[in-house]
Protein backbone atom coordinates (compact mmCIF):
# COMPACT_ATOMS: atom_id res chain seq x y z
CA UNK A 1 0.00 0.00 0.00
CA UNK A 2 1.15 3.89 -0.86
CA UNK A 3 1.48 6.19 1.64
CA UNK A 4 -0.64 9.44 1.38
CA UNK A 5 2.74 11.64 0.70
CA UNK A 6 4.49 9.20 -1.93
CA UNK A 7 1.06 9.46 -3.63
CA UNK A 8 1.03 13.25 -3.49
CA UNK A 9 4.80 13.01 -5.00
CA UNK A 10 3.70 10.59 -8.04
CA UNK A 11 0.77 12.77 -8.54
CA UNK A 12 3.25 15.61 -8.84
CA UNK A 13 5.24 13.85 -11.67
CA UNK A 14 2.48 12.97 -13.95
CA UNK A 15 0.95 16.43 -13.83
CA UNK A 16 4.70 17.68 -14.66
CA UNK A 17 5.47 15.54 -17.18
CA UNK A 18 1.87 16.22 -19.12
CA UNK A 19 2.52 19.85 -18.92
CA UNK A 20 5.85 19.00 -20.59
CA UNK A 21 4.96 16.78 -22.96
CA UNK A 22 2.80 19.30 -25.00
CA UNK A 23 6.11 21.03 -25.55
CA UNK A 24 8.25 18.63 -26.75
CA UNK A 25 5.50 17.65 -29.45
CA UNK A 26 5.14 21.42 -30.24
CA UNK A 27 8.82 21.71 -31.25
CA UNK A 28 9.42 21.09 -34.92
CA UNK A 29 11.26 18.27 -36.80
CA UNK A 30 14.41 19.14 -39.08
CA UNK A 31 13.87 16.49 -41.92
CA UNK A 32 15.50 18.27 -44.74
CA UNK A 33 18.69 19.88 -44.53
CA UNK A 34 19.68 22.58 -47.68
CA UNK A 35 23.15 23.23 -48.61
CA UNK A 36 23.71 26.06 -50.39
CA UNK A 37 26.55 25.02 -53.76
CA UNK A 38 27.14 28.79 -55.05
CA UNK A 39 30.23 29.33 -55.62
CA UNK A 40 30.94 25.49 -56.44
CA UNK A 41 32.29 22.61 -54.10
CA UNK A 42 35.86 23.21 -52.53
CA UNK A 43 38.62 20.29 -51.80
CA UNK A 44 41.93 19.89 -49.79
CA UNK A 45 44.20 17.39 -49.67
CA UNK A 46 48.16 16.82 -48.86
CA UNK A 47 50.30 14.63 -50.23
CA UNK A 48 54.05 13.09 -50.47
CA UNK A 49 55.94 12.52 -52.76
CA UNK A 50 58.84 9.40 -52.09
CA UNK A 51 62.03 10.46 -51.50
CA UNK A 52 61.12 14.17 -51.77
CA UNK A 53 59.09 16.91 -50.51
CA UNK A 54 55.08 16.70 -48.68
CA UNK A 55 52.56 19.47 -49.79
CA UNK A 56 48.84 20.87 -50.25
CA UNK A 57 46.25 20.83 -52.65
CA UNK A 58 43.54 23.47 -52.55
CA UNK A 59 41.04 22.82 -55.16
CA UNK A 60 37.22 24.13 -56.62
CA UNK A 61 34.98 22.59 -58.40
CA UNK A 62 33.12 25.25 -60.34
CA UNK A 63 30.72 26.91 -63.23
CA UNK A 64 29.59 30.24 -62.36
CA UNK A 65 26.02 29.86 -64.14
CA UNK A 66 25.43 26.28 -63.48
CA UNK A 67 26.18 26.42 -59.66
CA UNK A 68 24.03 30.07 -58.92
CA UNK A 69 21.26 29.69 -56.54
CA UNK A 70 21.57 26.04 -56.59
CA UNK A 71 21.15 24.45 -53.84
CA UNK A 72 20.92 20.92 -52.53
CA UNK A 73 18.20 18.81 -50.40
CA UNK A 74 18.79 15.95 -48.46
CA UNK A 75 15.23 14.77 -46.41
CA UNK A 76 14.46 11.19 -45.49
CA UNK A 77 13.22 10.51 -48.80
CA UNK A 78 16.39 11.33 -50.43
CA UNK A 79 18.66 13.86 -52.02
CA UNK A 80 17.58 16.55 -54.62
CA UNK A 81 19.22 19.15 -56.71
CA UNK A 82 17.29 22.21 -56.99
CA UNK A 83 17.42 25.70 -58.84
CA UNK A 84 14.23 27.20 -57.57
CA UNK A 85 11.40 25.29 -58.59
CA UNK A 86 13.53 23.24 -60.52
CA UNK A 87 15.17 19.63 -59.99
CA UNK A 88 18.41 19.54 -61.53
CA UNK A 89 19.60 16.13 -62.27
CA UNK A 90 23.06 16.64 -64.19
CA UNK A 91 25.81 18.50 -64.49
CA UNK A 92 26.47 20.86 -67.33
CA UNK A 93 28.69 20.17 -70.42
CA UNK A 94 31.84 20.88 -68.94
CA UNK A 95 33.31 21.87 -65.47
CA UNK A 96 35.79 24.08 -64.57
CA UNK A 97 38.42 22.57 -62.10
CA UNK A 98 41.02 25.22 -60.52
CA UNK A 99 44.25 23.67 -58.26
CA UNK A 100 46.80 25.38 -55.94
CA UNK A 101 49.60 23.54 -54.84
CA UNK A 102 52.15 25.00 -52.21
CA UNK A 103 54.71 23.26 -50.20
CA UNK A 104 54.41 22.31 -46.38
CA UNK A 105 56.41 20.19 -44.26
CA UNK A 106 55.96 16.71 -44.07
CA UNK A 107 56.56 17.15 -39.60
CA UNK A 108 54.49 20.05 -38.82
CA UNK A 109 56.43 20.63 -35.80
CA UNK A 110 59.79 20.96 -38.15
CA UNK A 111 60.93 24.30 -38.17
CA UNK A 112 62.48 25.54 -41.69
CA UNK A 113 65.69 24.42 -42.51
CA UNK A 114 68.14 24.32 -45.34
CA UNK A 115 68.30 20.59 -44.87
CA UNK A 116 64.64 20.23 -45.19
CA UNK A 117 63.34 18.74 -48.52
CA UNK A 118 61.32 21.17 -50.44
CA UNK A 119 58.57 21.35 -53.53
CA UNK A 120 60.84 22.29 -56.57
CA UNK A 121 59.18 23.00 -60.03
CA UNK A 122 60.94 19.25 -61.16
CA UNK A 123 58.74 17.36 -58.52
CA UNK A 124 55.61 19.16 -59.03
CA UNK A 125 56.56 19.00 -63.14
CA UNK A 126 56.94 14.62 -62.78
CA UNK A 127 53.27 14.15 -61.17
CA UNK A 128 50.42 12.46 -63.07
CA UNK A 129 47.23 14.00 -62.49
CA UNK A 130 44.13 11.95 -63.14
CA UNK A 131 40.22 12.22 -63.79
CA UNK A 132 37.83 9.88 -62.69
CA UNK A 133 33.48 10.27 -62.03
CA UNK A 134 32.65 8.25 -59.34
CA UNK A 135 29.44 6.56 -58.89
CA UNK A 136 29.39 4.35 -55.85
CA UNK A 137 32.45 2.09 -55.93
CA UNK A 138 33.04 2.51 -59.66
CA UNK A 139 35.91 4.39 -61.24
CA UNK A 140 35.24 6.21 -64.87
CA UNK A 141 38.32 7.54 -66.27
CA UNK A 142 37.29 11.15 -67.91
CA UNK A 143 38.67 11.76 -71.50
CA UNK A 144 39.01 14.78 -72.87
CA UNK A 145 40.17 17.05 -69.85
CA UNK A 146 42.26 20.08 -70.85
CA UNK A 147 44.53 22.07 -69.22
CA UNK A 148 43.35 25.59 -69.23
CA UNK A 149 45.66 27.75 -67.54
CA UNK A 150 48.43 28.17 -65.45
CA UNK A 151 50.71 30.25 -62.85
CA UNK A 152 53.55 29.83 -60.83
CA UNK A 153 54.35 32.41 -58.20
CA UNK A 154 56.96 33.05 -55.58
CA UNK A 155 56.14 32.38 -51.99
CA UNK A 156 58.35 34.78 -49.82
CA UNK A 157 59.67 33.73 -46.61
CA UNK A 158 58.38 36.06 -43.57
CA UNK A 159 61.21 35.39 -41.04
CA UNK A 160 64.16 37.94 -40.90
CA UNK A 161 66.89 36.58 -42.55
CA UNK A 162 65.45 33.58 -43.88
CA UNK A 163 65.64 34.51 -47.27
CA UNK A 164 69.40 34.35 -48.35
CA UNK A 165 69.29 30.73 -45.85
CA UNK A 166 66.67 28.75 -47.61
CA UNK A 167 65.57 27.86 -51.44
CA UNK A 168 63.43 29.89 -53.03
CA UNK A 169 59.41 28.52 -52.50
CA UNK A 170 56.73 28.80 -55.14
CA UNK A 171 52.91 28.12 -55.27
CA UNK A 172 51.35 26.45 -58.05
CA UNK A 173 48.15 27.50 -59.64
CA UNK A 174 45.91 25.53 -62.51
CA UNK A 175 42.85 25.34 -64.16
CA UNK A 176 41.45 22.34 -66.19
CA UNK A 177 38.12 21.62 -68.10
CA UNK A 178 36.70 18.98 -67.62
CA UNK A 179 33.97 17.11 -69.34
CA UNK A 180 30.59 16.64 -67.69
CA UNK A 181 28.11 16.17 -70.04
CA UNK A 182 25.08 13.43 -68.86
CA UNK A 183 26.93 13.14 -65.48
CA UNK A 184 24.30 12.82 -62.44
CA UNK A 185 24.93 15.35 -59.71
CA UNK A 186 25.21 12.24 -57.19
CA UNK A 187 28.22 11.05 -58.63
CA UNK A 188 31.75 12.82 -57.53
CA UNK A 189 34.52 13.68 -59.48
CA UNK A 190 38.13 12.57 -58.06
CA UNK A 191 41.61 13.85 -58.77
CA UNK A 192 44.16 11.12 -58.29
CA UNK A 193 48.58 12.17 -58.22
CA UNK A 194 51.06 10.04 -58.80
CA UNK A 195 54.65 9.61 -59.72
CA UNK A 196 56.04 9.03 -63.21
CA UNK A 197 56.28 5.37 -62.17
CA UNK A 198 52.85 5.46 -60.89
CA UNK A 199 53.64 5.08 -56.98
CA UNK A 200 50.01 7.15 -55.24
CA UNK A 201 50.70 10.46 -54.06
CA UNK A 202 47.56 11.60 -53.07
CA UNK A 203 43.71 11.83 -53.79
CA UNK A 204 41.09 13.81 -52.87
CA UNK A 205 36.91 13.85 -54.55
CA UNK A 206 34.76 17.10 -55.08
CA UNK A 207 31.09 15.93 -54.04
CA UNK A 208 27.71 17.97 -54.42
Amino acid sequence: MLLRPQIRFLASCLIAFAAVLPLAEAQPKRDKIVTNLDGGVFMETDGAIPGGACFRVKGRLNDPDFFETLKREDSTSGTLFRRGNDVVTEFPIRVHVSLMIYDVPCDPRQAPTSSRVYLTEEMVGSLRLSFFWKHELELRPVRGVVESGGVVRPVPWYSHGLEEELPRRFEWSVDFDVPSESVPLTDSLVLVFRTADHRFVARFAARL
